[in-house]
């Protein structure tokens, strides 16, 4: 079975820090009683990123996903650190397109599947140019509409600056 590595990040994040660490400062010289209950705000970067350095984050425009629950317009978190392995949903560059599938490997073939029936399986064929890319390892999914219709604009014009 295959094993994976992890390689330890340079950025190390602030979660060895408790309220205690931080430094707070009061006119008067005696802290506030509300500071006893104070909390850290949620880094997200901490909460979802194993190797900073190795993660990119790739917007999904495609419906092929969408029974593993990406859909299109979805921000995905991807690992390049980590290795691709069955079952796992990958972005691959296929003859110079990236696309999001699951990996799956059997003896010497190996396949990229879609999770949409209007999407064949694509096996990768000796000569064909196949690399993967990395390892989605979270999808970020906006639910609100007023959110969605605010990063519609920035999408369309990212849009059109790709040639297809």
């Amino acid at each position: 079975m295959d094993r994976e590595e992890f390689y330890e990040p340079a950025y190390k994040g602030s979660k060895d820090f408790n309220q205690w660490d931080v430094k707070t400062a009061n006119a008067t010289g005696f802290g506030a009683a509300a500071d006893d209950y104070m909390e850290r705000g949620i880094d997200l970067n901490e909460q979802l990123i194993r190797n900073k350095p190795a993660t990119f984050f790739f917007r999904m425009n495609s419906d092929a996903m969408v029974g593993a629950g990406i859909q299109n317009g979805d921000i995905l978190i991807v690992d390049k650190s980590i290795r691709a392995t069955n079952g796992k949903i990958i972005v691959a560059a296929v003859n110079g397109d990236l696309l999001v599938r699951r990996y799956q490997q059997t003896m010497n073939r190996v396949s990229l599947m879609a999770e949409n029936k209007k999407y064949s399986d694509i096996d990768m064929g000796e000569f064909t140019e196949y690399r993967a890319w990395g390892v989605v390892t979270c999808v970020i999914h906006i639910l609100d509409a007023a959110l969605q219709a605010a990063t519609a604009p920035a999408q369309q014009a990212n849009r059109r600056r790709i040639k297809y």
